[in-house]
């Protein structure tokens, strides 16, 4: 008998594509479920229920994972040691700093000034 051995691999290959879409599906349905709740989200809500700007909060969600727990240095430079100028601080947050992974719009503008006292709070 003469078997033709791409058949086996043919059916693995269509019951994987089978699963990829089917497992692809079942996600979809469960997608809240399995993202679980939005730290970032949460803590905007409940600091927008109480009509406070946590600048703290904000730092530990968006700043140290370029700058380092307590903002001493990492990818980006330290913040705490003062290096920079309150003026140098609030463009580099509100227009980002072109050349480097320093986004802009990671703070409200109104919050900006809140933001630059914090950082220059850290010793």
């Amino acid at each position: 008998m003469n078997k033709n051995p791409i058949v086996p691999f043919f059916l693995i290959f269509a019951l994987g594509i089978g699963l990829i879409f089917f497992f692809s599906l079942y996600g979809l349905e469960q997608k809240e479920e399995i993202a679980g709740p939005d730290e970032e989200s949460t803590t905007q809500e409940e600091n927008a229920n109480t009509g406070e700007f946590d600048a703290e909060a904000v730092s530990q969600q968006k700043c140290i994972s370029c700058h380092g727990e307590n903002l001493s240095g990492g990818m980006g430079p330290a913040l705490n040691g003062q290096a920079f100028g309150a003026e140098e601080m609030h463009a580099a947050i509100k227009d980002g700093v072109p050349g480097t992974a320093m986004p802009a719009g990671l703070v409200p503008d109104e919050h900006i000034d809140e933001m630059v006292d914090y950082i220059l709070s850290l010793d």
